[in-house]
């Protein structure tokens, strides 16, 4: 299913893929789904308690992933120096990302309402178990969920190498134009380099001062370094110890990496100087569900119901599949459109959006400049 792109520069037209726009007629019918209320469906999931918060859920979670952790660690040491570690090195990686789920649930305030709670189990997370910028994250990620998919106020977007609309493609350079060329493979290949450019970014956000408590960050991705490299230097050979890093960062990579791209990669995309859309047309159209089991909602951390989610940011992820039905039933019942699929074909989704969106590349249709041909 392809999305259409939404251009807000004039609102209620539509471009598809291929360039071609709905006719005026089109343009000025009702806007699909504009009785739908956000406050409405607001009502029906607070009438249930949904975004309650429950202690004892988030201290088992908080507990399970530790338990992981402590395993895998416990799996290095004992294994010592040999070859057998590259399994304990995705196992490490994979643990880091389920350690993402803790951060990203605090800092929604889905965790604690508490602040000071929330940021103590944030910045370990983040920091030092991930050596990702914790400060830097809830800054970028809020503005992510205030419009998404948006390509001038959606920074998920803007720091891609892939492309989500043409217009995009003048702004890259060099290599990056040969990766937009084959994004539709190249974007999942590059996941393995994903972990390695949140580390630069936190150093570098940290560096130029965007984040609120650059001391403690620094001294938690410091420590983290120290502790690490020690560990794995002093018990591993130097090849050894090389590979291992780089296994697990490759892990934690792609992992994180698999986790975001379904998410709004290949939905509704918008640009122009305003948004148009209201809360609820933003979140929901611009936003994939993965079909939830016990296996994906414990692979994605509950992101794979990713309407729900950006809906009601602060619920707690044990909440998210009862307010799933609450929303697939809202949107059914107000023709808005909601959208969810299996796993394998979110991802062959995501490939197809990112191959059409750089054809016009491939058949030479864009000048040196970047520019669509005449």
């Amino acid at each position: 299913m392809q999305s259409p792109h939404v251009d807000q520069t004039k609102p209620g037209n539509v471009t598809s893929l291929d360039g071609r726009r709905d006719t005026p007629a089109a343009a000025q019918a009702p806007r699909t789904g504009a009785s739908a209320t956000f406050s409405e469906l607001l009502k029906r999931v607070k009438a249930e308690g949904l975004l309650n918060l429950d202690p004892r859920y988030y201290a088992w979670r908080l507990t399970l992933n530790t338990t992981l952790i402590l395993a895998g660690l416990g799996a290095f040491f004992l294994i010592g120096d040999s070859w057998w570690q590259l399994p304990v090195a995705v196992w490490m990686g994979l643990c880091g990302g389920q350690s993402a789920f803790m951060w990203h649930d605090a800092g929604h305030k889905a965790m604690f309402r508490n602040k000071k709670a929330a940021s103590a189990v944030g910045y370990f997370h983040a920091n030092f178990v991930n050596g990702v910028s914790y400060g830097w994250w809830v800054n970028h990620h809020n503005r992510h969920h205030s419009n998404p998919n948006h390509l001038d106020f959606d920074p998920d977007i803007g720091r891609r190498t892939a492309i989500f609309d043409i217009k995009q493609y003048a702004t890259r350079k060099g290599t990056q134009r040969f990766v937009v060329r084959y994004q539709s493979v190249l974007f999942f290949v590059l996941l393995v380099l994903e972990s390695f450019k949140m580390h630069k970014t936190a150093v570098k956000s940290i560096a130029q001062g965007q984040t609120k408590n650059p001391v403690l960050e620094s001294v938690l991705l410091a420590l983290r370094i120290a502790i690490y490299l020690t560990a794995v230097f002093t018990l591993l050979s130097p090849v050894l110890g090389v590979v291992f890093i780089l296994v697990q960062q490759a892990a934690l990579g792609v992992y994180f990496g698999l986790i975001f791209a379904p998410n709004h990669k290949g939905m509704a995309v918008r640009d122009g100087e305003e948004e148009t859309l209201d809360w609820l047309e933003r979140q929901v159209l611009t936003s994939r569900n993965i079909r939830p089991s016990w296996f994906i909602d414990f692979l994605y951390g509950g992101l794979n119901y990713q309407v729900e989610h950006h809906l009601f940011p602060a619920m707690p992820q044990k909440n998210l599949a009862r307010a799933r039905e609450l929303t697939r039933e809202y949107c059914a019942e107000r023709g808005v459109p909601y959208h969810e699929v299996g796993f394998w074909a979110s991802y062959r989704e995501v490939a197809s959006y990112l191959h059409e969106v750089s054809a016009p590349v491939r058949r030479g249709e864009v000048d040196r400049d970047g520019r669509l041909a005449a």
